[in-house]
């Protein structure tokens, strides 16, 4: 009889230290690999698309979604509260933007005087 090794495996998910979770020794977040796979990408065309996954990892990532998938819905919404401020505060410290029109009025303007 073969034995086949069932042993417990963590999540190939770890915390960088700005609070994101990254999917294996990759840099692509937890938040990607969801998406996609809501979306309706295949855990192998995930994998193809970002090579610094490896498939197996992809797999654990959408395992580890399927199992906690409140706590990890809750987790994503709290990521795009905060992405949200972080754009607010961007464009309040930038100010109003500028359309083309007028940067064409200025360039014009400037080429004139």
């Amino acid at each position: 009889m073969v034995s086949l090794p069932i042993e417990p495996e963590l999540p190939p998910l770890r915390l960088d230290p700005y609070g994101a979770v990254r999917v294996g020794r990759s840099q692509v977040v937890l938040d990607l690999v969801v998406q996609e796979y809501l979306e309706g990408a295949e855990a192998d065309d995930i994998a193809r698309r970002y090579d610094t996954l490896t498939p197996a990892d992809v797999y654990g990532a959408i395992a580890y979604y399927l199992r906690h998938r409140e706590a990890v819905d809750a987790y994503i919404g709290g990521r795009e509260v905060q992405a949200e401020e972080l754009r607010r505060k961007i464009a309040a410290f930038q100010g109003p933007g500028v359309d083309r029109a007028t940067l064409r009025a200025r360039r014009e303007s400037r080429q004139r005087a």
